[in-house]
């Protein structure tokens, strides 16, 4: 986390509303404030499930400028909570904490714990070399990850013949695994604020390793199916840590290049899990595709387990003060986690409740979320139109038909090579509006990116003939996969900057709509191209993405206009130099600003 000034701090939960419906994260002027607090919170240190989830307006006031989609990890401590000791460096290694009344009125003053000025157990002190060893690690565990969502589809055939079933059953194979990826972090977000990450990585991929076993022996489709959908809830998990990690290591001006390996991994795992697959299960049966799992996933825990650390800043602190009183004998040594973290079961009920109330009842969640979600499912249709056009339509085997996937992978490797470039092009951005630009501004990339979907798609569509080179379908995967990046990554950023500390429960909502979505479309994939043909039923995917590609510019034209209206989205900049206008208006400030204020950095989000 960036360092920020000593005498302010940030609280609140994401989901958590005020009693008068004020902000959800407070900024809080001094410590003495903060004990005020906590005096006349008289011992409390959690609110009913029922204010917590109210429907009163929570709009945002405070912009926070080092927030983004990985600056969350906090998001469940208390309203009060001080963020000082997870975010600066302190020479005594703590720093006065709130004052707790108990039930009898006898005050208790408690000392933070905060790492020390160069800190060698602080994350972000680490050395170059270890932060990129961890970065590629996790890196790794999500292209994993990804690859085991895909892989399956090179043999669907020998699935349907084993257990005598029809497409549509052996296609569930994929459904279940991709709402799993839905499900998961409902649970694990939480897990990993009281745990930490790195139980969280191992337990899950161990859990994830294990049922990879029931699926590769399965005597039966029920089997198969179940434990699908049981490693996909536990290989989720790794998918909804990895972003944290980077961003505990890294310091926000460091994040471009990391954010950006990152960002490639779940795309390009997909790509080259029908590639590898193919020849598999040419090879050796459908069976070892399911093995090839169990070998990777095996080795990314072998990694995790045993060489990678932990690196969650309040699981370090929380050790370091349990060490110090045990050495001391000081129990007034503790972090903010040791005080006022509420009931798992009620944090849980605010995972579950808030995305829903998001998704359905603001515009800018809904939409971003269902663009995000035709995405999605167009990725997971194409596991099953490539085999349709090639193996279908050109008789090839699944091995050759496998190697149509590498443009596509290409294309994402490409579009995350450039995501530094346009992160430094949002830094100029930012520091033309003093470190505070409108969240529209984060729809440029998307503005300029969407129509690499429908290009693809059309070229996809009208090469997909028989008769017609097989180059052609290949080479329209190019732009598809060049666009995916820029999007996700644009639709991820605009959703922060829209809903600030609501930002972890709108992105669980499109989280959990296009995970479902992506379930989905794999079922009747194969009945829309052999009802419309193959040019048709790309073509219809092609004029949704068409109409996707007015989301943004809408959004860059109104969506200052909505966040004003809405209950939850981030509406500070009308207390702000830069008004929550549109950003056209912001352009006619430009010119006559004379001083420019260095930006505060934000890479690309996952």
């Amino acid at each position: 986390m960036a360092q920020r000034s000593e005498n302010a701090t940030i609280a609140g939960s994401s989901s958590d509303s005020d009693e008068n419906g004020g902000p959800v994260f407070q900024t809080i002027i001094s410590n003495t404030h903060h004990q005020n607090s906590n005096r006349r919170r008289s011992g409390s240190l959690s609110r009913t499930i029922s204010r917590q989830l109210s429907r009163q307006a929570t709009k945002e006031t405070y912009r926070d400028p080092n927030l983004d989609v990985d600056s969350l990890p906090y998001r469940t401590l208390s309203e009060n909570a001080n963020f000082q000791e997870f975010t600066t460096e302190h020479a005594s290694g703590t720093i006065k904490g709130p004052v707790v009344v108990d039930p009898s009125g006898k005050e208790k003053h408690y000392d933070l714990v905060t790492f020390t000025p160069g800190d060698p157990e602080n994350p972000k002190n680490w050395s170059k070399a270890c932060k990129w060893y961890i970065t590629m690690v996790v890196a790794v565990t999500c292209f994993v990850v990804a690859f085991t969502s895909s892989v399956v589809t090179a043999d669907f055939i020998g699935v349907e013949e084993t257990f005598n079933v029809s497409e549509e059953v052996a296609l569930l194979t994929v459904t279940v695994f991709v709402i799993g990826f839905g499900v998961g972090p409902v649970v694990f977000a939480p897990l990993s604020e009281i745990y930490g990450r790195k139980i969280i990585y191992a337990s899950t991929l161990l859990i994830a390793v294990i049922f990879i076993i029931p699926c590769a022996v399965a005597k039966n489709i029920g089997t198969l199916i179940v434990f699908r959908a049981l490693g996909g809830i536990a290989f989720s998990a790794p998918m909804t840590l990895v972003g944290g990690t980077l961003a505990d290591m890294w310091r926000p001006e460091e994040r471009g290049v990391p954010m950006a390996a990152f960002s490639a991994a779940p795309f390009i795992g997909p790509a080259i899990g029908p590639l590898i697959g193919g020849y598999l299960s040419d090879a050796a049966g459908w069976r070892w595709l399911y093995w090839i799992q169990l070998i990777f996933a095996f080795v990314v825990w072998v990694l995790i387990t045993f060489t990678v650390p932990e690196t969650y800043a309040p699981i370090i602190l929380a050790r370091r003060a349990k060490k110090m009183r045990k050495e001391t004998g000081n129990e007034n040594h503790v972090t903010e986690q040791d005080l006022d973290l509420r009931p798992f079961s009620e944090r849980l009920m605010i995972f579950l409740i808030r995305p829903l109330q998001l998704l359905f009842g603001e515009l800018i969640v809904f939409l971003i979320s269902l663009y995000m979600s035709v995405l999605y499912g167009m990725l997971y249709m194409f596991f099953v139109a490539f085999p349709i056009v090639y193996q279908g339509g050109k008789g090839w085997s699944a091995g050759s038909t496998g190697l149509m996937f590498i443009p596509l992978a290409i294309g994402v490797v490409a579009s995350a090579a450039f995501s530094p470039l346009v992160n430094k092009h949002y830094l100029k951005v930012t520091a033309r509006f003093n470190g505070k630009p409108p969240a529209e501004y984060r729809l440029i990339p998307m503005m300029c990116s969407c129509w690499f979907i429908p290009i693809g798609l059309l070229i996809f569509a009208w090469t997909s003939y028989p008769h017609v080179h097989w180059i052609g379908p290949a080479i329209g995967g190019f732009p598809v996969g060049f666009g995916f990046i820029f999007l996700y990554n644009s639709a991820n950023n605009y959703l922060v900057d829209s809903y600030q500390h609501q930002a972890a429960s709108a992105l669980a909502a499109k989280t959990f709509l296009r995970s479902f979505w992506g379930a989905a479309v794999v079922l009747f994939t194969e009945q829309m191209y052999a009802g419309c043909g193959y040019q048709w039923a790309s073509m219809i995917l092609f004029f949704m993405a068409l109409a996707c590609c007015g989301i943004p510019f809408l959004f860059w034209k109104y969506g200052a206009k909505i966040r004003e209206k809405s209950k939850y989205a981030y509406a500070g900049d009308d207390d702000d130099q830069t008004k929550a206008g549109s950003p056209s208006d912001e352009e006619n400030q430009i010119a006559s600003e004379k001083e420019i204020v260095p930006p505060v950095a934000s890479g690309p989000v996952p």
